[in-house]
């Protein structure tokens, strides 16, 4: 009876362990996040790829513009990376409601959903990442914070079979 039990609550910790931090939790924080207005227009990026020892394997640069027209928008962005390696994601995002979006892009499958309360927005999606001529979908736990009227803060968490792959760290630049 013991183990059972033992079992059960490891089980329930475990699943508990799991959930996570609700968008919801940043509510009152500002600036409040508007991604329609502040990916509207030219940005600028820098990140890199770390894998999940957390040593850095890919460093890179996005120039982005983003146009939106009501709820829609397109956002373009174009990747130079640090081995010489150049790519292109073009994202088209619909607003939901006050809270709530929806992403596609050719690289995504099925939608990417978003949620965002107060500076922070949270994406969470599955990525078809080619590696070595094959495919792999990888999920996606994407979180940005919008720190001032130009600069946001992005991490993501990228996952497999639910074991982490490594993080990408990203600085974006209004106008830049």
């Amino acid at each position: 009876m013991l183990k059972k039990s033992l079992a059960v609550m490891c089980t329930v910790l475990g699943l508990t362990g799991c959930a996570g931090v609700s968008p919801e939790v940043y509510r009152d924080q500002k600036p409040t996040l508007d991604i329609a207005t502040y990916f509207n227009g030219p940005l600028t990026a820098w990140g890199y790829f770390a894998d999940r020892s957390g040593e850095v394997k890919r460093r890179f640069t996005v120039k982005m513009s983003g146009e939106w027209n009501g709820n829609e928008g397109v956002l373009t962005e174009n990747f130079v990376w640090s081995d010489g390696e150049k790519s292109q994601r073009i994202w088209r995002i619909r607003k939901l409601d006050a809270h709530r979006y929806i992403g596609r892009a050719d690289d995504v499958k099925g939608e990417a959903i978003g949620t965002a309360y107060g500076n922070a927005l949270q994406w969470k999606y599955t990525l078809l990442l080619p590696v070595d001529g094959k495919t792999y979908e990888v999920q996606f736990d994407d979180w940005m914070y919008q720190m001032d009227d130009a600069v946001m803060l992005n991490k993501s968490e990228m996952r497999k079979f639910g074991f982490k792959l490594g993080e990408i760290v990203i600085s974006f630049r209004k106008g830049a």
